[in-house]
């Protein structure tokens, strides 16, 4: 794991779950992280459910985080196992 990817994951492993306040960390809901390019990061996670009502907002969460380590210039955000897995990807990346 490169060192920009290690400071992603740190920096999304603090999101919060607002519904159960525990950090995505701690949670284990990220899946992977991973630099596709210098300065563009990948990121997949995982809602606690397959119908997580705030999956987008969580997504949107995650992206933001992301882009706030420095040297990432681009952050893309894959929402796995949720029933709008696609709409949620699709909002998040346009």
């Amino acid at each position: 794991m490169s060192e920009l990817e290690d400071k992603v994951r740190v920096e999304v492993g603090k999101v919060q779950d607002p519904e159960t306040g525990q950090s995505f960390e701690e949670m284990q809901m990220i899946q992977s992280v991973k630099e596709t390019e210098p300065g563009t990061v990948t990121v997949e996670f995982v809602p606690t459910s397959p119908f997580c009502p705030i999956a987008f907002k969580l997504s949107a969460d995650i992206r933001d985080a992301a882009k706030s380590v420095p040297g990432v210039k681009k952050a893309v955000v894959f929402c796995r196992g949720h029933a709008m897995e696609q709409q949620i990807n699709e909002m998040t990346n346009k």
